[in-house]
C-alpha cells in the first residue's frame, strides 16, 4: 500500500513594519482615493496645527488625521456631532499598526446647500446695511414690559421666564407663541412680531391667557413692550433654519424697539442674530440681559435714599447755622454801629495822611523846579546863542559879495535882470557890472 505523504504550508514570518508598509500598499492598490461620511468625535487640533478625530456610523468607526496644510483650506470649524464627508487616502500607521484614514478635504453633509444660502442671504443682507453697527440701540434699563417670541412648547420659555421671574418678577412679560422649526415657523414668528410691535407704542388690553396658558385668566391689561426676545434652544442648522429667513430678518429690522436673539447655543449663528439689536449666546442669557435684578435696584434706591436723607439734614443743619447767626446781629446793632464808626475813623485817618502826603510830594516837586530853573534858562540862553551863531555864519557864507571879491562880477541889464548867457546880449546894448567895491557901466561892442 503507498505510503501517503502530507504537506503542511508554513505562513511567511515577516517584520512587523514590512507587515504594516504591505498592508499599506494594499489598501493603497485597492480603495485610495476614498470617499467617507460619518459623524465627528473625540476632535482635537494640537499646537502644530494638525487635527485628530474619528469618523464614526452606527455600524463603524474610524481614525483620521488631517494634517495642517489641509486644515488651513477649511472654511468652517468642525466640531463633535457634525456630519461631515472627507476625501482622502487609507493608510497604516505603522508606529502603531493602527488603521488610519489621512483626510485631504473636509465639507458638512446634508448642509452644504443650506450653509450655502446662508452665507448668500447673509452677504445680501450685509450689504443693504441691515446688520450695520449704527442701527443697533441699546437695550432700556428699566423696560416696562418685555416681549417674547418662542413655542409653547419649548424648554426656552421656561428657562427664559425663570430667569425674569427670579430677576425683576414686577415686569410684566407678554409671550407671542410661534412655531420656532419647520416651512411654517417664519411666517407664524413674523405675525407674532407684528402683534408685539403694535403693544410698543400704545398699550392694548391683552389677556394673559393668550400668551401664556399657564396662566389664569384676568382682566386685561395696559401693557407697552419696550424690547423682545426672540428666543429658541439649539440644534442643527435645519433645526434652526427658521431663523434665516429673509422675511424674518426684515421684520426684525423694521422693530420699533430693540431686539434681543437668543437663538440656540453659543457656536449656533443664524441671520436673525446678525439683525437683531444685540445676540444673547442662550434664551437665558437673553432674558438676562434686559433684567437688571430686583435686589440690585432696591440697594440702589435705598442708597440713594440715604444720600437724600443726608443732603436734607445737611441743608438744615447749614440753614440753621445761618439763621442763628442772623439773629445773634440782629440781637445786637449796636455791635454793627461800633464797627462802621472805626471803620470810618480809620478810613478818615488815612485819608488825611494821604492828603498832606500829597501836598508834601508837590511841595518837593515845587522847590526841586525853582532851585533848578535858573540854571536851566542859562543853559536854553547858551545853546540858542551858539544855534545863532551857527547859522549866521552859514548865512554869511552864502553872501554874493564873497565871490566878487574874488575877481568875479556880476552883469545885469538896464532892467536889473541878470545877465547869464551871450545870447541875451546885443551889439550896443548897455549892461552893468557889479563889483565887490562898486558899479561899471559897459557897452556892448561885438
Amino acid at each position: 500500500m503507498p505510503e501517503i505523504q502530507s504537506t503542511v504550508f508554513v505562513p511567511r514570518v515577516w517584520q512587523v513594519g514590512a507587515l504594516c508598509r504591505a498592508i499599506a500598499d494594499t489598501l493603497e492598490a485597492r480603495f485610495n482615493p476614498v470617499a467617507v461620511r460619518g459623524e465627528i468625535t473625540g476632535f482635537s487640533r494640537a499646537s502644530s496645527g494638525h487635527c485628530y478625530f474619528s469618523l464614526k456610523d452606527e455600524s463603524g468607526q474610524i481614525r483620521c488625521a488631517m494634517f495642517r496644510r489641509a486644515a488651513t483650506l477649511l472654511d468652517f470649524s468642525p466640531r463633535d456631532g457634525e456630519l461631515v464627508e472627507v476625501r482622502g487616502r487609507l493608510g497604516v500607521y505603522e508606529a502603531r499598526g493602527d488603521l488610519q484614514l489621512i483626510v485631504e478635504s473636509m465639507s458638512r453633509a446634508g448642509q452644504g446647500a443650506l450653509f450655502e444660502q446662508f452665507l448668500k442671504l447673509k452677504v445680501k443682507l450685509e450689504s443693504e446695511g441691515l446688520f450695520d453697527a449704527a442701527r443697533k440701540r441699546p437695550l432700556p434699563v428699566m423696560p416696562r414690559a418685555i416681549g417674547l417670541v418662542t413655542s409653547l412648547g419649548a424648554a426656552a420659555l421656561h428657562d427664559v421666564m425663570t430667569a425674569l421671574q427670579r430677576r425683576v418678577p414686577h415686569i410684566p412679560v407678554v409671550v407671542a407663541p410661534a412655531l420656532v422649526q419647520g416651512s411654517n415657523a417664519p411666517g407664524e414668528i413674523i405675525q407674532s412680531l407684528l402683534n408685539l410691535y403694535q403693544l410698543t407704542q400704545v398699550g392694548r388690553g391683552l389677556e394673559p391667557e393668550k400668551a401664556n396658558k399657564s396662566r389664569k385668566k384676568t382682566a386685561p391689561v395696559e401693557v407697552v413692550i419696550d424690547v423682545i426676545l426672540l428666543v429658541r434652544g439649539g440644534g442643527a442648522m435645519e433645526d434652526l433654519w427658521a431663523f434665516n429667513d429673509e422675511q424674518l430678518a426684515r421684520t426684525l429690522a423694521q422693530s420699533p424697539v430693540p431686539i434681543v436673539s437668543g437663538v440656540g447655543h453659543e457656536t449656533d449663528f443664524t441671520i436673525a442674530d446678525f439683525v437683531a439689536d444685540l445676540r444673547a449666546p442662550t434664551p437665558t442669557a437673553a432674558a438676562e440681559l434686559v433684567a437688571q435684578p430686583r435686589d440690585s435696584w432696591l440697594s440702589s434706591i435705598d442708597a440713594s435714599a440715604r444720600r437724600l436723607q443726608d443732603a436734607a439734614f445737611r441743608q438744615v443743619d447749614q440753614h440753621s447755622q445761618r439763621l442763628d447767626l442772623t439773629i445773634a446781629r440782629m440781637g445786637r446793632p449796636s455791635v454793627l454801629v461800633g464797627r462802621q464808626r472805626m471803620r470810618l475813623a480809620s478810613t478818615a485817618q488815612r485819608l488825611q495822611f494821604a492828603s498832606l502826603q500829597f501836598l508834601k510830594e508837590k511841595n518837593q516837586q515845587l522847590q526841586a523846579i525853582q532851585s533848578s530853573m535858573p540854571e536851566s534858562l542859562a543853559r536854553g540862553v547858551q545853546q540858542k546863542q551858539v544855534r545863532l551863531d551857527r547859522a549866521g555864519l552859514r548865512l554869511g557864507l552864502l553872501d554874493p559879495t564873497l565871490v566878487l571879491q574874488r575877481g568875479y562880477a556880476w552883469l545885469s541889464n538896464p532892467e536889473g535882470q541878470t545877465i547869464t548867457s551871450v545870447k541875451q546880449t546885443q551889439i550896443g546894448q548897455p549892461l552893468r557890472a557889479t563889483l565887490a567895491d562898486g558899479q561899471v557901466d559897459l557897452i556892448v561892442s561885438h
